[in-house]
């Protein structure tokens, strides 16, 4: 006989399937999923009938677990079902939360990250979702929003209770906007009405959350295989990892559809020793990071020919997220990807976010040229974007955009000491110098009057040096997207029409300040 407890605002009913309790606690569920035999199940007055068998999840080795319980804005919630999507660059997960018993939310991750989203009442019909085209701006509810990611996805597995039971398998759109608040507003195209969420990005620490998984910080064993490439055997710590390079023969290994099947991979040549080597930690601005992923990137401005360089360190915290430590010709700057889109305007010279305007200082379309280590999107040598960065006086922004995704990063400049510092390679403190430092060494040691003299050598002598026996245009300089300089040594890569000058002449170098995130909504 099923039992309502008023007190509880449960209820409960044996699995038609099995004949284990199946139980509610929110008023909003309707289906559930028996925790013994994944009988998939409907709530039919006081009785439960099966429509289904549900797939086993896949680990995703979350902190988070069934009936965690935290607080949400003084309202207190609790973890009640889980959501396990598919799409082409990987996986992800969702949290179906109940609030007080009552409403409904969602606690998914955003890049590592989390945001908690709760319905959104739209005041007209969600558009068609081809009509939402990436990058493009669109208007809800009175709000302006960035179209930031379009994909095509399918539920595979589900656990505990859910408000609605979307076709397990079949593919349907998620269309995600952003706007210059810090907000991420999903549409899900799973029914005829898209469902609309409005979400925030949120600290796990900030949830007060209790009943996490204690097992989710110990060494998980079985996450190892061996190198289609070369035999040789390839470990990978991280929940969100969709690719990782072979440690024997750098060989970019997909891991985005699990590592039971066969594997896909990418041989790579010409291999870049990073400065910082995988695995090292450090204290940046207040938090712990670990070193888990390198790239290298080039870079080439629209219509120019004459390409530069710099390289991208993936920082990881288990309780922050990821992050990205840019190393470029012109300094050391550390950002993370926002939740929310700046609005930019549409010759593209300004962009807004968190009321704070940035200006446009470069455009230009970036490659990524060599990996290492682990990422939590399907990195492929020779992926393209198309970035620019901004910058104001008190910090940067960088936007990416792919064909079905567009992401932004947000972060500051470091000093090279610092950098040095924080992993422990002061002795090599040189080798972080970057062009940036120039000035201030200067000002430092000399006074103005030195400076000027300097700065009056260095323009005779790039007047002698413009006289080499290169070709005028491809020796004529442009501008790179932090107006540094790489050495051609470092432009590995350039275009033909690079200069290569006896005298050692400096192209620009530069970068984004931040990495491409491909597969980072937080769906």
């Amino acid at each position: 006989m099923a039992t309502q407890p008023p007190s509880q605002r449960s209820y409960s009913a044996p699995c038609p399937g099995c004949g284990a309790p199946v139980e509610f606690r929110s008023a909003q569920s309707t289906f559930a999923v028996c925790s013994y035999c994944q009988s998939t199940v409907v709530r039919q007055g006081d009785a439960l009938a099966r429509i289904g068998k549900m797939a086993e999840l896949f680990e995703d080795f979350s902190p988070l677990q069934l009936f965690a319980s935290g607080r949400w804005r003084n309202q207190s919630f609790l973890l009640v079902g889980r959501l396990q999507y598919r799409y082409e660059g990987g996986h992800w997960t969702e949290w179906i939360a109940s609030i007080d018993g009552e409403r409904t939310a969602i606690l998914s991750e955003d890049n590592g990250a989390f945001v908690f989203a709760e319905p959104l009442a739209l005041q007209r019909p969600a558009p068609p979702a081809d009509a939402l085209r990436v990058g493009a701006t669109t208007s809800f509810n009175g709000q302006t929003y960035t179209v930031t990611s379009n994909e095509q996805v399918a539920l595979v597995s589900a656990q505990g209770e859910l408000p609605r039971m979307p076709e397990l398998g079949r593919r349907f759109a998620v269309v995600e906007a952003r706007n210059e608040r810090g907000e991420v507003l999903s549409l899900d195209y799973d029914s005829p009405t898209p469902g609309a969420y409005l979400g925030h990005a949120v600290r796990l620490e900030d949830l007060e959350l209790t009943g996490l998984r204690s097992d989710s910080e110990k060494e998980v064993t079985g996450r190892s295989f061996s190198c289609p490439n070369c035999g040789a055997p390839v470990s990978f710590n991280l929940a969100d990892s969709k690719s990782v390079t072979c440690g024997s023969c750098k060989s970019i290994i997909d891991i985005s559809d699990g590592i039971g099947g066969e594997l896909r991979h990418a041989a790579q040549n010409e291999p870049v020793r990073p400065l910082i080597e995988i695995g090292s930690t450090a204290q940046l601005q207040g938090t712990e990071w670990q070193v888990v992923g390198f790239q290298h990137r080039m870079g080439v401005a629209p219509g120019d020919d004459e390409h530069f360089g710099w390289n991208e360190y993936l920082l990881f915290n288990k309780k922050r997220g990821f992050s990205f430590l840019v190393d470029a010709e012109d300094g050391w700057s550390m950002v993370q990807p926002t939740t929310g889109a700046p609005r930019m305007a549409e010759n593209g010279s300004r962009a807004t976010y968190l009321g704070k305007v940035y200006k446009q200082t470069y455009a230009y379309d970036a490659e990524t040229t060599y990996v290492l280590g682990e990422f939590y999107w399907k990195v492929e040598r020779g992926q393209k974007t198309f970035n620019r960065d901004f910058e104001n006086a008190n910090g940067l922004l960088s936007m990416e955009r792919s064909t079905h995704e567009l992401t932004w990063s947000a972060g500051r400049k470091l000093d090279a000491k610092t950098v040095a510092a924080a992993f422990g390679l002061s002795a090599k403190s040189e080798m972080f110098k970057r062009a940036d430092a120039l000035p201030v060494s200067l000002g430092s040691r000399f006074g103005c009057g030195t400076i000027l003299i300097v700065l009056l050598v260095i323009v005779v002598l790039l007047v002698v040096l413009n006289r080499c026996n290169c070709n005028d245009a491809a020796a004529r300089p442009s501008a790179g997207p932090t107006g540094s300089w790489a050495s051609p040594q470092q432009a590995s890569g350039s275009g033909s029409g690079s200069c290569r000058c006896s005298s050692g002449r400096w192209f620009p170098s530069g970068g984004s300040y931040g990495g491409y995130s491909s597969g980072g909504s937080h769906k």
